[in-house]
């Protein structure tokens, strides 16, 4: 398996949301539109009637094209932090031999083990679902207006803007400087707490466009809009995802069958670097691709959003390597 584009030094990568996907070619049905398809394939090399994981349910469409691949005399169990998501993707698979559970995937070890099973391979998308951000009430996407809240699971935790409202000016400076890599935080933060004082409620365009008089408009800094590395250490934040990843990865060797195949799929370089950091380890992985696999340029075309992704597969070691 080759890479599409050779690798290059991912810092400062961040997810730009702020595109209109309507210009995807997949209006009305972008949810079905999984990234880097044959990639995902080519690397898991999905048999008959084998036993695979999608961490990352989403829309449903890799747990669809894995379940087609093992066919009725296998099984994909897929999850989901999102219970919206796992109920639309459940209703999407039907017929097909894929198990939906409302679980981070971190936790996903935990079903495993009470299934008493394990995975011949491992799939994880750690991008965000299109219908997530195309949803306003989610707030996590700033071409729409709503509120800023940001959970992946809307069942628990914080939302964004009371964590605008109560952390302090430091942490949230640490925050958009460590998972957002926004060189500007402390004026964009020292901003923010101006703006406690005027009691308006936080919403996506709120912020945003608090962030871009900060900054020097699109284009000048960059093809990205200036509020982009600021939604994305936000986002990082409220949901733990690099804590929850970092879990992930540790327990993965634990859940997977020797000689199991595992493939991730990250969009920014915080991601990336914490998978490729886990592949490395030749105790425990055999990289099948030595350097990431990216989308081709008809399939960013098609969907701009595989642009910034970035697929890398490992085997999990059988044994003692000589």
């Amino acid at each position: 398996m080759s890479p599409n584009k050779a690798e290059q030094d991912s810092e400062g990568e961040v997810e730009d949301f702020s595109e209109d996907l309507s210009s995807s070619g997949f209006a009305g049905d972008r949810q079905h539109v999984p990234v880097l398809p044959a990639e995902v394939l080519e690397g898991l090399n999905p048999q008959p009637g084998q036993i695979l994981v999608d961490l990352t349910l989403g829309g449903g469409g890799h747990s669809r094209l894995l379940a087609e691949r093992v066919g009725p005399e296998g099984k994909v169990y897929a999850f989901d932090c999102d219970p919206n998501q796992v109920e639309k993707a459940r209703a999407r698979l039907v017929g097909l031999p894929v198990e939906c559970y409302h679980a981070r995937f971190d936790q996903a070890g935990e079903i495993l083990r009470r299934l008493g099973v394990k995975a011949h391979g491992i799939l994880a998308d750690l991008g965000i679902c299109s219908e997530q951000l195309d949803d306003p009430s989610r707030g996590l996407a700033f071409r729409h207006e709503g509120p800023l809240d940001m959970r992946l699971d809307p069942s628990r935790g914080e939302p964004a803007w009371k964590l605008l409202e109560r952390l302090d000016e430091n942490d949230l400076t640490r925050a958009l400087l460590r998972f957002g890599e926004e060189k500007q935080a402390r004026k964009i933060v020292r901003k923010i707490v101006e703006g406690r004082r005027e009691q308006l409620p936080w919403t996506t365009t709120r912020l945003a466009n608090l962030v871009r008089s900060c900054l020097p408009p699109r284009g000048v800094i960059g093809k990205i809009d200036p509020a982009t590395r600021t939604f994305q250490g936000l986002r990082i934040l409220v949901n733990d995802e690099l804590g929850v990843l970092e879990d992930m990865l540790r327990q993965l060797p634990g859940w997977m069958v020797p000689g199991g195949v595992a493939a991730m799929i990250s969009f920014h370089s915080l991601e990336d670097r914490l998978v490729k950091q886990a592949f490395s380890v030749p105790e425990l992985w055999e990289r099948v691709t030595r350097k990431p696999v990216m989308a081709g340029e008809t399939e960013v075309m098609a969907n701009p959003r595989s642009r910034s992704a970035k697929l890398r597969v490992a085997k999990l070691v059988t044994g003692p390597k000589r």
